[in-house]
């Protein structure tokens, strides 16, 4: 009797891409983002992370809007743009790390945008960190430009123009998560490969799930809309009969993850996250996935940014939890002391 054939093995992200038909300019950049946050999880799991991430960053003062960098930051920052030169396939990178967009090369048919580190001073702790980045074509249109303003609005796209978004999230696995425009999809970094395969393929956000995710020390601070959905949830008194039960890590890539996986709402309602590289390629993300993300009144996605550092409140989950929250109206923070954490 024949023995059963082995079950083929899943793909490899690279194998992925080309089963998927994406275009090869579009694989060759996705394969040096890869590579660049490859290194930034070695980095995320180094001895030496601790001592970088409570030191400060030199140079001088900082753009508003921006967080003030560590070394660490800084460093991740240099991975992803050098991974971006070599790929050839750039023509402008915008991050979190740098005050105005880069000019990377006029061949390049792409922008990237990023927050090459997110939630680094938890790296101390030992709390999951993670890498954002969104890709945009280039809008040849605007070639003739002097270069600083070329690179200004093409990083300045509505997120309704992403062509990919993805997350790579640094913790008990590393995981990359990414969207073409055809479905959301996971993929898992095997350690004695050095690859990342697909492991949740096809994501689909629960329609409702049974947990939020904010920082709810700051409940006094919150408008009345936001207080009460929350209080009406916790109680089991919304919509859904249930009591929702509150889970938050305070590293926005892990709590998102979260909630892409078991479902509900992850939120930041004050003017704090920024819409370029966190808050529209997370939406995108969300969206094909059968999520949303909205500032908590508007489509994220919909939102045509002003400023490279631009900040709103956001709000990300299931669907029918998103369209719950938003029925509340006045969710948006507005008074903003100044935290220092």
């Amino acid at each position: 009797m024949a023995a059963p054939a082995a079950a083929a093995s899943p793909p490899t992200l690279l194998e992925y891409m080309g089963q998927a038909g994406t275009a090869d300019d579009l694989v060759v950049l996705v394969a040096h983002i890869q590579s660049a946050c490859k290194r930034i999880a070695a980095l995320a799991a180094s001895p030496n992370n601790a001592e970088l991430s409570r030191a400060e960053a030199g140079g001088g003062p900082v753009a508003a809007g921006r967080d003030a960098p560590k070394p660490l930051d800084e460093l991740s920052n240099e991975i992803i743009l050098s991974s971006l030169r070599r790929s050839g396939k750039v023509a402008v990178m915008a991050s979190e790390e740098n005050d105005l967009p880069i000019w990377v090369s006029s061949d390049g048919p792409y922008v990237v945008v990023t927050d090459p580190l997110d939630g680094s001073r938890n790296i101390e702790v030992s709390i999951p960190t993670g890498t954002i980045f969104g890709i945009y074509n280039r809008l040849v249109e605007l070639d003739h430009l002097p270069e600083e303003e070329r690179a200004q609005l093409n990083s300045l796209q509505s997120g309704t123009r992403l062509v990919a978004s993805g997350y790579v999230l640094y913790s008990s696995a590393t995981i990359f998560c990414i969207s073409f425009g055809a479905g959301t999809h996971g993929f898992t970094l095997d350690q004695s490969t050095g690859e990342f395969v697909l492991t949740h393929p096809s994501i689909q956000i629960p329609p409702r799930g049974q947990i939020y995710s904010v920082n709810d020390a700051r409940y006094f601070d919150w408008p009345e809309g936001l207080r009460k959905y929350i209080d009406t949830i916790r109680q089991g008194k919304g919509q859904h009969p249930k009591k929702y039960s509150a889970r938050y890590v305070c590293s926005l890539v892990a709590d998102f993850h979260r909630t892409l996986i078991y479902g509900g709402v992850a939120m930041n309602p004050r003017d704090h996250l920024r819409l370029v590289y966190e808050a529209n390629p997370l939406s995108f993300l969300a969206e094909q996935a059968g999520g949303r993300g909205s500032d908590g009144k508007n489509r994220i996605l919909s939102i045509q940014p002003v400023k490279l550092h631009q900040r709103l409140p956001l709000f990300l989950g299931s669907m029918e939890d998103m369209l719950e929250l938003e029925s509340y109206g006045d969710v948006q923070q507005k008074v903003n002391p100044g935290y220092e954490v």
